[in-house]
C-alpha cells in the first residue's frame, strides 16, 4: 500500500504531495499526525514507512513553534484608546476622573465624525443663520457639533466648567453632574471647508481646577459677570495644561493626544468602532521644507514677515525653494506639519491686529502638543486675559519657528 504524506506549509498555504518512493525531510517544527490523533516523529528522506496505522494515511503538517506563534499573535493585537487610558491610570499618569473626561471627548469625536461624513445627506451643510461671539457666521455643523461636545462633557460627571469657542461665556456644569476638570474646546475647526468635504477637526485642552477660584454653581447654567472673571483666572496659560489633543475628520478619523509625556496617535477603526493606537511618541522633524500661511493676506503683513516669506520662495544654493501647503483648517495643516515637519503660521496683519486664532481653544492646546512632539509653538505661555482672546501663532519644527522669530525680532 502506498503511503502518501501531505505537508502543509503555512507560510505559502500550498498543499504538496510527496512521492511513494520517498518523503522529504521535515523541518524541526513538523510533527506527524495520524487519523488516530497519535503523534510520532516524521520519517526522514532515507526511510519510507510501510506500516499501517489503523488504515489511516500518514499526514505531516507544520506546527508553529512558540516563537512563531508569538509573532503571529502580535499581528492581531490592537491597543484601543480605552485600554491605553486604563494603562495610564494604572501607572499613575492620570486619575480615573481624567480617564472618563478623555473617553467622553473621544465619544463626542466619533459622533461628530459621523455627522461630518453624512453632512450632505442630512442637510447639515450651509450656514445656520446665526453669528457667534467672534462675529463669524455659524455653520449648521458648528452648532450641532458644539451641542454634541457639550452634552458628552456634561454627562461625563467629571467636568466643572466647559468653555467653547462657539459660546459667549463658559458654562458651569449643573451641580448634580459636576466634576473638577475644566475643558476648553473648538468643536469644529475649519467648518468653512465642510461644504467642500475638506478635512476639519475638533481641538481640546484640559486643565485642573484652581482651588482658589472656583465658580459657584447655581440654578443658572451660565455665569454672571463676577463668575466670568473667576473663570478667566481658572483658564490658565498653556503651560498648565494637563492634557490636550485634536481629532481630524478626513479620509481617516485621527485622534491625537498628549498627557504631557509624549504624543500618541489613534485611528478610528470602522470595523470595531474604536480608536486604535497607531503611533507612539510621535516626533516632529527638527526642520522641514513646507510652510503653511494664508498668502492672500500678504499685502497686509509687515515688511519683516514679507521678507521671510520671500526668502522661503528663493531656491538658494540648493536650487529648491520651500513648498507652500495651505488647507485653511488648522487641524489639517497642523497634522501635516506634525508628520512632515515645516511651519504653520497665522500672523497678525493690518486687518487682524491681534491675529485670528483663539489662544484658549486653539493656540495653547496645539502648542502643548507640538512641544511634546519635540517642536515649538509661540504664544502658548500667554496668560488668557479674556475668554476669546486672539493671538498670532507660529508653530512647527524647532528650526523653522526659530527662523521666523529671527526675522520678526
Amino acid at each position: 500500500m502506498v503511503v502518501q504524506a501531505a505537508a502543509i506549509i503555512t507560510s505559502s498555504s500550498h498543499l504538496l504531495f510527496s512521492s511513494s518512493r520517498s518523503l522529504s525531510r521535515p523541518s524541526p517544527s513538523q510533527l506527524c499526525v495520524f487519523d488516530s490523533k497519535a503523534l510520532v516523529p516524521c520519517p526522514n528522506s532515507t526511510h519510507t514507512s510501510k506500516k499501517k496505522h489503523g488504515g489511516g494515511g500518514l499526514k505531516c503538517m507544520a506546527v508553529s513553534t512558540a516563537s512563531e506563534a508569538k509573532t503571529n499573535k502580535s499581528k492581531f493585537e490592537i491597543q484601543t484608546l480605552t485600554g491605553w487610558l486604563l494603562k495610564q491610570e494604572q501607572t499613575g499618569v492620570i486619575d480615573a476622573e481624567l480617564t472618563i473626561v478623555i473617553s467622553s471627548i473621544s465619544m463626542a469625536c466619533k459622533q461628530i465624525a459621523s455627522l461630518v461624513q453624512r453632512a450632505s445627506i442630512s442637510n447639515l451643510t450651509g450656514v445656520q443663520g446665526a453669528v457667534n461671539i467672534q462675529g463669524e457666521d455659524q455653520k449648521k455643523l458648528d452648532v450641532v457639533s458644539n451641542e454634541v461636545f457639550s452634552s458628552c462633557l456634561r454627562s461625563s460627571g467629571r467636568t466643572g466648567i466647559i468653555a467653547s469657542e462657539e459660546e459667549d461665556v463658559p458654562v458651569a456644569v449643573e451641580e448634580s453632574y459636576s466634576g473638577n476638570y475644566i475643558v476648553v474646546f473648538d468643536p469644529l475647526d475649519g467648518s468653512s471647508n465642510i461644504d467642500a468635504a475638506v478635512s476639519t477637526g475638533s481641538i481640546f485642552g484640559i486643565y485642573s481646577p484652581n482651588d482658589e477660584c472656583l465658580a459657584d454653581i447655581g440654578d443658572d447654567s451660565t455665569l454672571d459677570t463676577t463668575e466670568q472673571r473667576c473663570v478667566v483666572n481658572v483658564c490658565q496659560p498653556g503651560s498648565n495644561l494637563l492634557a490636550a489633543g485634536y481629532c481630524m475628520y478626513s479620509s481617516s478619523i485621527i485622534f491625537v493626544l498628549t498627557l504631557g509625556n509624549g504624543v500618541f496617535v489613534f485611528t478610528l477603526d470602522p470595523m470595531y468602532g474604536e480608536f486604535v493606537l497607531t503611533q507612539e511618541n510621535l516626533q516632529i522633524p527638527r526642520a522641514g521644507k513646507i510652510y503653511a500661511f494664508n498668502e492672500g493676506n500678504y499685502q497686509l503683513w509687515d515688511e519683516k514677515l514679507k521678507k521671510y516669506i520671500d526668502d522661503l520662495k528663493d531656491p538658494g544654493p540648493s536650487g529648491k525653494p520651500y513648498s507652500a501647503r495651505y488647507i485653511g483648517s488648522l487641524v489639517g495643516d497642523f497634522h501635516r506639519t506634525l508628520l512632515y515637519g515645516g511651519i504653520y503660521g497665522y500672523p497678525r496683519d493690518k486687518k487682524s491686529k491681534n491675529g485670528k486664532l483663539r489662544l484658549l481653544y486653539e493656540c495653547a492646546p496645539m502648542s502643548f502638543i507640538v512641544e511634546q512632539a519635540g517642536g515649538k509653538g509661540t504664544e502658548a505661555l500667554f496668560l488668557t486675559t479674556e475668554i476669546h482672546q486672539r493671538v498670532p501663532l507660529y508653530i512647527g519644527s524647532v528650526e523653522e519657528v526659530e527662523k521666523v522669530e529671527k526675522y520678526l525680532a
